[in-house]
């Protein structure tokens, strides 16, 4: 038995796939796949049932996951443990990202970090919020940028960044322009876009149509903030984001306050645990970029009168 063997063997079991698992762990899938056959052997059993469309594991898979991981992490320490005496940092990091993540200090502190630390391998994933909490809990990603609704999880270390309120916009000839409010019980009588189920945004929405027992249609929801914001310009419906997310598509979009709405989108930076080196170096970096104040934009210089 081989640690490439136990780090194959993970990668299949999380991805639940050889192809993907392939190029997560960078070989071939024929690789993959001989040395998982080889593992399967040393153990004298089957550890994955190959017979669907997605590979799962056996029983006895199942029951060497755990084991599998804590020697691979058992392994990690030793690393760490030297690294750390002998002033390197070097490893892997996953981090996550709500989906079309536009929020460039944290692009600015994986650069910084990059540069200082080159011997670290990054690993950018994109997802709902309520999947990358689970990664984070599961211990497949280090750090993630997530929406929830009102508090970040408990259960998580966190990072405020911004809360703000949800807005309806719209193209400034819709109906509900002329009002200067809306309620959710205006919007419940036209079309609404939205992020989809598992955002944070999404989730306070539901929420407070639940508490006000207002049943909204939604005729489109997509995962990209600005797919919504297209679909709203085009008359599709009424997108419902917070307002830095429509601030640049304006003048296309107007917004109204919606005043039944109590809880508050809440975009945080998150993550499990500390104690790899890398990651606590990351999130320093992400201290230092986001504390940063946001520059102005630049003024035009004057033109000459023709």
């Amino acid at each position: 038995m081989e640690l490439r063997q136990l780090e194959y063997f993970v990668a299949v079991a999380e991805e639940e796939n050889f192809t993907r698992a392939a190029e997560r762990v960078h070989i071939s899938q024929s690789g993959v796949s001989a040395q998982i056959r080889q593992l399967e052997h040393d153990l004298g059993t089957s550890l994955f049932d190959r017979s669907g469309r997605s590979t799962r594991l056996t029983p006895a898979g199942r029951a060497a996951l755990r084991h599998a991981r804590s020697a691979l992490a058992a392994v990690d320490a030793v690393r760490q443990a030297v690294d750390e005496v002998n002033g390197l940092i070097r490893g892997r990091l996953v981090v996550g990202m709500v989906t079309a993540c536009t929020v460039t200090p944290l692009f600015d502190a994986l650069s910084a970090f990059h540069h200082q630390h080159p011997g670290v391998e990054i690993t950018l994933l994109e997802d709902t919020s309520d999947r990358l909490m689970e990664r984070l809990r599961a211990g497949t990603a280090d750090l993630a940028l997530i929406s929830t609704a009102g508090t970040p999880p408990p259960t998580l270390e966190t990072y405020e960044i911004i809360r703000e309120p949800l807005v309806a916009a719209m193209p400034t000839t819709h109906p509900l322009c002329a009002h200067p409010e809306v309620t959710l019980a205006d919007l419940a009588q036209h079309s609404v876009v939205s992020l989809p189920t598992g955002t944070g945004v999404r989730k306070v929405f539901d929420e407070a149509c639940a508490a006000a027992g207002v049943h909204m249609e939604i005729a489109f929801q997509a995962g990209a903030p600005s797919a919504i914001a297209d679909l709203a310009i085009r008359g599709l419906g009424v997108a419902i984001l917070s307002d830095s997310l429509v601030a640049q598509h304006r003048p296309h979009l107007t917004t109204r306050p919606i005043t039944d709405i109590p809880t508050e989108p809440v975009l945080s930076l998150s993550w499990s645990t500390t104690d790899n080196p890398a990651l606590r170096q990351l999130i320093h970096h992400c201290h230092t970029t986001f504390s940063r104040p946001t520059p102005a934009p630049p003024v035009p210089e004057p033109q000459p009168a023709l």
